[in-house]
This record gives C-alpha cells, structure tokens and sequence, in this order.
C-alpha cells in the first residue's frame, strides 16, 4: 500500500488531548480501546497523536477515519503537520492549503482504487456470463421462431447466471410452488392477503439473501383449506 511521505521532525505536536476528547465523545475508553476498535496497531495510533498521519498508511487511515467517524479529510487536517516544503514561518492559511492538497491526493487515490475494484468486480461478471452471453441471444431467438419450443431447454443457459450469484453469497428463500407455513419475516403475501404466522402459503416466487441481509422476500399465495 501506499504512504505519505514522512513528516518533519522539527514540528514536534502533540495532539493527544485532541484526539481524547474525540474518542470520549465516542464512548471510546482508551488507547487500547481505539486500536481493537480500528484494527491498527497502537503504534499507528502513537504516530495520530504526534501529528504523523504522513507515516502512515492509507489503509491504516482509512480505519481509523471510520472508527472515528470522521471524513478522511478532516482527519488529515486536524491531525497532520504542516508541509515541510513550507517555509519555517509559514502563515496558518498556507498550512491548511498544504493539509488539502493532501486531502485531494488521499481522495484521488481512493477514488482510483474504488474504479479499479468497480473494474474487476465487472471482469469477473463477464467471465462467469460468457457462456450465458453468447448462446442466450440465440435460445430467445429459436423461442420466438418456434413458439412450442420446451422450456425445459433453456433452464441449461441460465446456470452461469446462477454460478455466479451463488459466488457472490445469494441463496434461494423457498421453492417455487412449494407448500409452507407464512413467516411475515421472509415471505410477501400477495396483494389483499390476511395471513398470520403460521398459516398455510404456496410459494410464488422465490425469494434471496446474501449473507444474513435479507434482499427480497418470498412471494406466497394463501392455500384455501
């Protein structure tokens, strides 16, 4: 990873109490505490406190930018020394220009990093769907050359598609036209339906989570008893 180029050792700072009271306001006990929170080393956190954010990584700043809940450039600015290309005298408004032109490179560099990962993340889609991406157009076209064509065809065209999801962590929430018991928790009765916990439903469309974060709800019909 990269880092900032290393500050001047004759601007010694000590910014200890400022960073205390922030961590107060955060109901963040200690030093220790800062560094489990962050996951940074206490040295790294030693280095905030002495000014030094140009001695870090920016991975590092980056984690304690959250931790702290403060902007990546604001915790620059309130925790970094003045630019040693400054004169010795150099006036506060120069100082801070200093501190944001630094700000601006930090954020350039996230910003391309953010696009590179954007870059990969799509790579990797299209590796996965080319398969999909080459025969599909020609399955919709027998389709709708041939009107009778068994459905049961295409389902081998979708598989990429499904490989993929499955990567990224989807799963399935209920079976098409499976018969269940309504969990208002992960299924979506349909338009005008009364169902409390526990009735009988019919599952109409399938539903998904990635992880524990729940993206749609099944979709269920009430079974007439």
């Amino acid at each position: 990873m990269a880092t900032l180029k290393h500050d001047p050792v004759d601007h010694p700072v000590n910014y200890s109490e400022r960073l205390r009271s922030h961590m107060t306001r955060l109901g963040i006990a200690s030093y220790r505490a800062l560094s489990q929170a962050s996951g940074v080393p206490r040295s790294a956190i030693d280095r905030l406190r002495r000014g030094q954010v140009g001695q870090l990584r920016l991975s590092t700043l980056q984690r304690l930018s959250h931790t702290l809940e403060m902007p990546l450039s604001q915790l620059v600015e309130t925790f970094g020394q003045p630019s040693s290309d400054l004169p010795p005298r150099a006036t506060a408004a120069q100082q801070v220009k200093a501190l944001r032109q630094e700000c601006d490179r930090l954020q350039t560099q996230i910003a391309t990093q953010a696009e590179t990962l954007r870059q990969q993340v799509q790579q990797e889609a299209i590796d996965q769907l080319e398969s999909w991406l080459v025969q599909w157009p020609t399955a919709v076209y027998a389709a709708q050359q041939k009107p009778d064509l068994p459905a049961h065809k295409l389902i081998p065209l979708v598989r990429p598609v499904e490989a993929l999801v499955q990567r990224w962590g989807v799963t399935a929430i209920e079976t098409v036209g499976a018969e269940v018991s309504f969990d208002p928790q992960i299924h979506q009765p349909s338009p005008g339906a009364a169902l409390a916990p526990g009735d009988p439903v019919r599952v109409s469309h399938g539903g998904c989570r990635q992880g524990d974060r729940l993206l749609h709800r099944a979709r269920v019909n009430p079974i007439k008893t």
